[in-house]
């Protein structure tokens, strides 16, 4: 009984890194390819994000409408999961941390904080469901 405790106790662990992994490596592509390709490339079909001074954005097509609304050539975004949680099914997640938002033309850096919770799609693939961020750490 030990033994069959201890191996779910790890795969938890290990879905834990991975989902933490997840939320990193889309900060790196934001980084690299820019925050639009970044999250279109994260949100479910069925994702939800919260802006500022709107009603909740749901479901990918409304999501990319916003998101291509903003040029993002002026700035990088680029975050850093401090937390991250898988339930025991392994189908649901969720990640919270701060993010940088680096002006390329002032250089100033503005920071905040996130929080997203994340669904593994078909393929296996953490997509995320519902992303927000809030202004002012700096």
């Amino acid at each position: 009984m030990l033994s069959v405790y201890s191996c779910q106790k790890i795969s938890s662990i290990d879905e834990t890194k991975g989902l933490a992994n997840t939320d990193r490596y889309y900060s790196s592509l934001s980084a690299v390819k820019g925050r639009n390709a970044a999250f279109l490339a994260m949100f479910d079909s069925s994702g939800v994000t919260l802006a500022s001074h709107r009603p909740p954005v749901v479901g990918f097509n409304e999501i990319k409408k916003l998101i291509l609304s903003t040029n993002d050539n002026s700035f990088t975004l680029t975050w850093e999961p401090k937390f991250a949680r898988v339930a025991i099914s392994g189908e649901l997640g969720y990640t919270y941390g701060t993010y940088k938002l680096l002006n390329k033309t002032t250089k100033a850096i503005s920071e905040g904080t996130y929080t997203t919770f994340w669904q593994k799609n078909a393929q296996g693939k953490w997509k995320a469901l519902l992303d927000t961020g809030n202004e002012g750490l700096k």
